[in-house]
């Protein structure tokens, strides 16, 4: 699949011999309130393209702790992927630059590549620290269905399969008895429907 290095009147620079020594991990922040098939492609994708040692999920939101074990299962024979549950115990009021501060001094021999989705470019202005974080990582994009927009921010981007589907959608349908087969990991539809979730 194709990555553009370059978005509209932005240069991102490549790295050099020197830093091949270096980790490169994917930060994957969002809510995952349910993940779905459409995240863990996203996160895999953006591994393999970018040959990342692993892309860590750093859900915002717990929901009574469900969403961790829905991504823990979801991602439990997906080598590659892991998740941190820093965000779910981050100081109420702590943006994702604190986070994203904290990972970075704990791991300085780390270049972080940050994915968020297409429809999350425009809003980059809007960021706490957004300068700040820039700093600290690469931020990658996905181009998602009817969503494509241009910035001044360094942003890299990479193509992953589309896939028009949002979690906003799979709560939906389960609200209305209708059961997400293959939107979900198998494990995750399993956990939702034991635990009666979105109903």
């Amino acid at each position: 699949m194709a990555i553009d290095l370059l978005t509209p009147f932005t240069k991102v620079e490549l790295k050099t011999k020197e830093d091949e020594k270096r980790r490169a991990i994917g930060l994957f922040w969002g809510n995952f309130n349910p993940v779905h098939v459409g995240h863990l492609t996203i996160a895999d994708q953006v591994r393999q393209e970018l040959n990342l040692e692993k892309v860590v999920f750093l859900p915002e939101h717990n929901t009574d702790g469900h969403v961790a074990a829905m991504l823990t299962a979801a991602i439990e024979d997906c080598p590659g992927l892991e998740v941190d549950a820093c965000r779910l115990k981050a100081k109420d009021g702590a943006d994702i630059y604190q986070t994203v501060l904290e990972l970075h001094e704990e791991n300085p021999d780390c270049d972080f590549y940050f994915i968020i989705g297409g429809d999350m470019i425009s809003g980059l202005a809007h960021w706490a620290h957004i300068d700040e974080l820039l700093e600290l990582v690469q931020f990658v994009g996905i181009r998602r269905p009817r969503y494509r927009a241009g910035t001044s921010y360094p942003i890299m981007w990479v193509d992953v399969p589309m896939m028009d589907i949002s979690g906003n959608l799979i709560r939906e349908q389960l609200h209305r008895g209708i059961k997400p087969h293959f939107l979900l990991a198998p494990k995750v539809l399993d956990y939702i429907l034991k635990e009666g979730l979105y109903v």
